[in-house]
């Protein structure tokens, strides 16, 4: 058998957003997705906003995504290591997600050497001096406290108020800036990603957050890759040890 040697990453799937007309759907779309890449996948990077919400009770969990998360339990018993990057919308994954699947969670940046390449792999919010408000609210959902007084609502109630909350919040972000590329000066992840470069080389930044699929060339052959998202891309990274390619599955334009 062909040696597995290909990376996969993916982001912004926001399984269970009130704006997807055909939920199960959206879920098996992404799941035929993780089915077509496992047999030569020799890792899967997962980053940020997963979930359209998520939030663990000490004995509940949001209804639905069975098979997603029955996928991901195939995929880690078969070997193949699956990293879950917390994003803006599912930043409350606690144990159960690592514990029931098998997955490696990462609330913060990870940097990797991979195939001898600098890999600064993040889902992109929270990073920028520009985000100063969000970064304070941030500040308020990590908060252990904050947390177990959420935890006190009954599921029902809360589950209801974040995916309202969820909702405003995009629509905040769209009125805002979009999900359009604004141009390498406007784009914060790009300036942030050009002042590290001042300090630090990296091959490629890889982000999501921004609902945008494409790859912008930085200086010293440095590349920052937005991946997209499964709303309306359906976009994924491909690292094949050489190459950092933007693909994308079942997409008709």
């Amino acid at each position: 058998m062909e040696q597995k040697k290909k990376i996969y990453f993916a982001s912004d799937v926001h399984l269970g957003a009130p704006t997807i007309k055909n939920p199960l759907e959206h879920e098996l779309r992404f799941v035929r997705w993780l089915d077509s890449i496992k047999l030569d996948a020799s890792e899967i990077y997962l980053l940020g906003d997963i979930f359209d919400f998520w939030f663990e009770y000490r004995r509940a969990i949001p209804k639905g995504y069975s098979r997603f998360i029955g996928k991901l339990c195939e995929l880690t018993d078969s070997g193949i290591p699956v990293h879950f990057f917390t994003g803006n919308h599912d930043i409350w994954v606690f144990d159960y997600l690592p514990s029931e699947t098998g997955i490696q969670i990462y609330r913060k940046p990870l940097i990797r050497e991979i195939d001898g390449k600098k890999f600064f792999l993040a889902h992109g919010d929270g990073l920028t001096r520009f985000e100063k408000s969000y970064n304070r609210l941030k500040a308020i959902f990590t908060n252990n406290i904050a947390q177990k007084l959420f935890r006190l609502i009954h599921p029902d109630c809360g589950v209801w108020f974040a995916r309202l909350w969820s909702g405003k919040s995009r629509e905040k972000n769209l009125k805002s800036y979009g999900s359009v590329f604004q141009g390498e000066e406007k784009e914060w992840l790009i300036v942030w990603a050009k002042e590290q470069l001042e300090i630090n080389h990296f091959d490629f930044f890889v982000f999501g957050h921004r609902h945008i699929a494409r790859i912008i060339d930085l200086k010293n052959n440095s590349k920052l890759i937005y991946l997209g998202d499964w709303v309306h891309h359906y976009s994924y990274g491909v690292w094949d040890g050489k190459t950092f390619n933007l693909e994308f599955f079942e997409h008709k334009n």
